[in-house]
């Protein structure tokens, strides 16, 4: 129904002005009583089999929503019902911050893809934090960023400020140097800023009573030899893990309307599902397995899915997927892994 009916009804007007009615209309909805406990009944997916433990954390099943989707984590309980192992919020940062200039989210629909100049806006670590103190059990990640009026030279000092912030009420951490929206931003994954910058927020994790994991989200944009840089930074700072990958900048074999295609911001949906899947297959091959993958990129089908873990991911993330394909996704792709 949702592919027929719901989905062709909301394409008809803005992305980011649907984005915010879903938000409201999810919201609503589960205001109802006993509603909350129907969708959780019709989408969650309770089999141990897909059950998985990675960087000391027990995830009920592999699939999690990315980040992006509940920036302020306004959400998270909500969108867990519809059957997602894990939720990451953000990315946010240390100041509120609008972003950038509307409009600002595109569909690609004859790509199945999404472009996004978003640009981090959030309201703040702080608002975050307050609503995830009001989490139960939901596996939740904190994706972190700096501000665009930061200076990198100073960049370390927000990412240390969100850190904080979010430790007590997250699960694990995400450390975003890899959107192609804030300014200058890519510029820390080169090796020595990304290393500096990791080994300050490990110092930091090490000095508390229980350290939390901490994950590094790449670029899809990576050539092969800093792809192998990375895999040295995550040996050398001993960081937990990788997201792979963000959204890309190439504009290849896209066949929608210039007018969409030569927007600025970065570029999600199923022009990334090889790409991300090759990033995965290099860092999982060349590190020889050495630490855990969450795949993100191009996942609109169980068998998308499959390929990202065959690859080598340990987790997967939907973004993209969840707006073009529904909730019904996150329940085809965990049906397929048990049948698996």
């Amino acid at each position: 129904m949702y592919k027929q009916i719901i989905r062709p009804i909301l394409f008809l007007f803005d992305p980011e002005k649907v984005h915010y009615f879903s938000f409201s209309f999810i919201r609503v909805l589960h205001c109802i009583p006993f509603v909350g406990r129907i969708i959780r009944k019709l989408y969650s997916s309770q089999d141990p089999a897909l059950a998985s433990e990675f960087f000391g954390i027990r995830f009920p099943n592999p699939v999690g929503l990315a980040a992006g989707f509940d920036k302020d984590a306004k959400l998270y309980k909500e969108l867990s019902n519809f059957g997602f192992g894990f939720i990451e919020i953000g990315t946010v940062t240390p100041k509120p911050q609008g972003g950038n200039s509307k409009p600002r989210l595109f569909r690609l629909k004859k790509d199945t893809g999404i472009i996004n100049r978003m640009g981090f806006n959030n309201e703040g670590v702080v608002a975050a934090a307050k609503r995830l103190k009001r989490n139960k059990n939901i596996i939740i990640g904190g994706n972190i960023g700096k501000n665009k009026t930061t200076p990198n030279e100073n960049a370390q000092e927000d990412y240390l400020i969100c850190f904080d912030a979010l430790f007590d009420v997250v699960d694990y951490f995400v450390v975003n140097v890899s959107s192609p929206n804030t300014p200058n931003l890519r510029d820390l994954q080169e090796k020595e800023p990304l290393t500096a910058l990791l080994n300050v927020l490990q110092k930091r994790n090490n000095s508390k009573s229980k350290r939390k994991p901490i994950l590094l989200k790449i670029a899809p944009d990576l050539t092969d030899t800093q792809l192998s840089d990375i895999i040295e930074i995550v040996a050398t700072t001993k960081i937990d893990g990788v997201i792979a990958t963000n959204t890309t900048l190439s504009r290849n074999g896209l066949q929608s309307h210039s007018a969409l295609t030569q927007q600025a911001g970065g570029l999600s949906g199923k022009p990334l599902t090889n790409r991300s899947t090759e990033v995965i297959r290099y860092l999982h091959t060349q590190s020889k397995g050495a630490f855990p993958i969450i795949g993100v990129g191009g996942i609109h089908t169980p068998d998308d899915a499959k390929e990202k873990l065959a690859a080598g991911a340990s987790l997967i993330q939907l973004y993209t997927g969840f707006v073009y394909e529904g909730p019904s996704i996150v329940t085809k792709i965990n049906s397929k892994l048990v049948l698996s």
